[in-house]
């Protein structure tokens, strides 16, 4: 195994690799070839991406999970995004790997840099967080024109959704990642300023964190007028119901339960499908 791993530190490290020094998300440089055609997606919204910038072709292995685009499912994997494979990786002769910065970690990222492999790492906050990263990587695959155009389009896509909520009352809503205990989104979370765009008012928008833990007095005192569930999750709403306190909040009342498409949990192009769903359901 040691004689394998030199021999594809040697093959990797090859002076046809390495000849662009692009500067990722997180602040280091990254020696990348002028044109990598032979790219491992470490999280499921960078594969998103990548097809999105029209690369899905150069895309040799894909994480678990991953889900969209279709296609995309029947690359091979390297395993979970958290924990991958880093022998199949490595087995893959991949030109580049491409990371999320908050769901893959740094020894991972580490581990394959010390293996010849370069790591792109995005880190994306916020849906501004979500048009950087589609930039980012478009400048470490040189494709920045196809993502100049992707970026204006979805940015005409959210510009679109504004107006259709534009003078309409907006929703005192409660995004429901998970009910016990009660995770939610908070301020910089991308899903709070979807709901935003969309015409909602998440009661959580002025909690620091992204993805905070509160209590159910503090969502009492809220008083939300709908729940945001997403489609296909292990929320149930029937477990809700028989939780304490739940049946007195006005969304359970008035029963204005929304399930969100699930591509709402992806910082990728596919979140902008979900954004036109929850509009529509927020203002038929």
């Amino acid at each position: 195994m040691t004689r394998w791993i030199a021999w594809s530190m040697l093959c990797l490290s090859m002076p046809a690799f390495a000849t662009r020094m692009v500067i990722d998300e997180l602040g280091r440089t990254v020696a990348i070839p002028d044109h990598p055609h032979r790219l491992v997606c470490l999280m499921p919204n960078v594969v998103d991406d990548v097809y999105a910038l029209g690369a899905g072709s150069d895309v040799v292995a894909v994480p678990d999970y991953t889900k969209y685009p279709s296609e995309a499912k029947d690359k091979p994997s390297i395993g979970l995004p958290l924990n991958p494979s880093i022998e199949t990786i490595v087995s893959l002769h991949p030109d580049l790997a491409l990371a999320s910065g908050d769901l893959n970690h740094m020894t991972t990222v580490n581990e394959l840099e010390k293996l010849g492999i370069p790591v792109f790492v995005i880190n994306p906050h916020g849906i501004q967080g979500i048009y950087k990263s589609i930039e980012s990587i478009g400048r470490a695959l040189n494709r920045e024109q196809a993502a100049g155009k992707l970026v204006n389009g979805l940015r005409q896509r959210e510009a679109r959704v504004r107006q259709g909520a534009q003078g309409k009352p907006s929703t005192k809503v409660l995004m429901l990642v998970w009910y016990d205990p009660i995770v939610t989104a908070g301020k910089d979370a991308y899903i709070t300023n979807m709901i935003e765009i969309a015409g909602g008012n998440s009661i959580t928008a002025d909690i620091p964190q992204e993805w905070p833990e509160v209590s159910l007095e503090f969502v009492l005192g809220r008083a939300p007028e709908a729940l945001l569930i997403i489609r296909g999750s292990n929320v149930s709403l029937d477990a809700i119901r028989n939780r304490a306190g739940w049946l007195s909040l006005p969304a359970m009342k008035s029963n204005r339960i929304y399930y969100v498409d699930d591509r709402m949990e992806y910082p990728s192009p596919v979140a902008f499908d979900a954004l036109e769903d929850l509009a529509n359901q927020l203002h038929p």
